[in-house]
This record gives structure tokens, C-alpha cells and sequence, in this order.
């Protein structure tokens, strides 16, 4: 196992006969993001996800995570982010990231469970999840102007798939980039799981300082759930495309909000759910 995928024997049928040959396959291992703060009840760390992610941009994917859900809101909360723990005896990765923060920060570990309503299987009904976006103080993104060109959004899955380097060594990665309405493309971060991907994608802008990010878009392979659209809410992010189908939830999220949502952004087309007027 070398990084973030792994060259393991198979044996592939060709139509005729069977041979064997070596593959490349996607790295997958569990991730566990803690938090220590001195309003831990004295605990050194708290444990608050643990998420299979593609080992690389830990780091990213542990503040896109704490930012996207809440937990944190500012840079000059975080005082470290580091690996902790044993590696692991066969991979060698350490899969544990401890954030540290800063003492001022109201940390109020008992409302946690409560940030994590987001999951397709949780049964929580679209209306409470709304509810929770609209307690959580999250602004409408009416304001937010920039303008995207329905050309460079055609050109921009394509552009994207050409900054996966991992997509293109095994298949089975997903993908989120951010780009701007000029069309350059500011990050592309590849994850086994899309929402991974674009935690990574969005911390990477958190720690350069870079959000909100009023001026720019996000693309996702897959559908566009509601769970990315709350991801883009947060980080201020007012268009998301993606190149599958949205979910009835994350249309009434970007509506709701004043976002701009494009499903099907593929093979020369797109549908337009929500904000057609950021659309030149």
C-alpha cells in the first residue's frame, strides 16, 4: 500500500478466458476527528466523528467537518491540528486527528449529538432538518452576485476529471472542486465518499483564509444531497452543481436559502433547480 491506493493481484476475464494481472484500487480507512478544549470535563480529547475516509488532507477533511457542522466558525478558534496515536501495523497511517482549541471557545460538547442530523438514514424528516439550518443562524445567499457562464459550466466536469489523478489510477474516487466564475479551478480533492471530498475541498479554503467563499462554486461528482447543499450553505458557497441527480430536500434547501443548484451537468446539458439568474 503505497498513499492513497493500493496495487493488489486479480484475476480479469476478457470475453474469451481468464488471466491474472495486478489492479489499483482506492485506499479506504477510518478517520477519527477529536476535539480537545479545556471545556472537555477535564477530558484530554473528545472524540466527535469517525468517518472512512481516503487517507490524505486529513487535516482538511477534520476543519471542513467541524466547520461545516458548526462546530467551529473561525480560523482563530483552531489553535493545532495534528495526527495522534499508533500507526497502523500494516498501512503505517495514523488515523486519528486531534483539533485543538483555543480556551476562549464556548465548546458545549453536550449539543454535539445534535449537529449530526445530516445522514440520509437518521429519519430525520426534511422540515427538522431545515429547522436546524435556520437555528443555527445560516444567512440567505441572496446577495451573493457572481455570475457563471453556462459554457464554462459544460467545460467544468472535464476540467475537473483532469485534476484527479487518483480517479484515473483506480475508478472508484469521488471528486469536489472548487472553481471560480472565471472558470479556473482554485481545488479539486478526491475522497472514497463525496461528502469526505468536499469537507476536504472546503477546509482547504478554511485554512487559507479563503471563506466565505461568495465568489465561487462547487462541483461534486455523484448526486447533490441535502448534506452537500448544507456544506456550501455554510461555507458561503452560493452555486453547486453536481453531475448526478439532487435530492428533494437539497432543492428546497437552496431554494429556501437563495443558492443555485444544477443537477445533470453532463454530455453537453444541465437542469437548473434553483437560482437561474447566476446562470449567464
Amino acid at each position: 500500500m503505497t498513499g492513497s491506493s493500493q496495487t493488489i493481484e486479480i484475476a480479469r476475464f476478457d470475453g474469451s478466458r481468464i488471466t491474472g494481472r495486478t489492479d489499483n484500487v482506492a485506499v479506504e480507512e477510518p478517520l477519527e476527528i477529536q476535539l480537545s478544549s479545556p471545556h472537555a470535563d477535564g477530558a484530554a480529547a473528545k472524540s466527535v466523528s469517525i468517518t472512512m475516509r481516503t487517507p490524505g488532507d486529513d487535516h482538511e477533511l477534520a476543519l471542513g467537518f467541524l466547520l461545516t457542522e458548526g462546530i467551529i466558525e473561525s480560523a482563530d478558534q483552531v489553535v493545532s491540528v495534528r495526527h495522534c496515536g499508533e500507526r497502523d501495523p500494516d498501512s503505517g497511517l495514523r488515523n486519528i486527528v486531534r483539533v485543538e482549541l483555543d480556551p476562549g471557545v464556548d465548546l458545549q460538547l453536550d449539543r454535539l449529538a445534535r449537529h449530526f442530523y445530516t445522514t440520509s438514514s437518521c429519519g430525520v424528516c426534511g422540515k427538522a432538518s431545515l429547522d436546524a439550518l435556520r437555528v443555527t443562524g445560516q444567512d440567505s445567499l441572496k446577495n451573493c452576485r457572481t455570475v457563471f457562464s453556462s459554457q464554462m459550466l459544460l467545460d467544468m466536469p472535464r476540467a475537473a476529471r483532469d485534476r484527479q489523478p487518483l480517479f484515473s489510477k483506480t475508478g472508484g474516487l469521488h471528486a469536489a472542486a472548487i472553481f471560480g466564475s472565471d472558470g479556473e479551478i482554485v481545488i479539486v480533492k478526491e475522497d472514497v465518499g463525496r461528502h469526505n471530498a468536499t469537507d476536504k475541498a472546503i477546509g482547504s479554503l478554511f485554512a487559507a483564509g479563503r471563506l466565505p467563499g461568495h465568489d465561487l462554486a462547487l462541483l461534486v461528482s455523484g448526486r447533490a444531497s441535502f448534506e452537500l447543499m448544507q456544506k456550501a450553505l455554510v461555507a458561503g458557497i452560493p452555486l453547486l452543481a453536481a453531475v448526478g441527480a439532487p435530492s428533494s430536500l437539497a432543492v428546497n434547501t437552496a431554494r429556501e436559502f437563495d443558492m443555485t443548484l444544477i443537477g445533470f451537468l453532463r454530455d453537453g446539458t444541465f437542469n437548473i433547480y434553483a437560482g437561474p439568474e447566476r446562470i449567464s
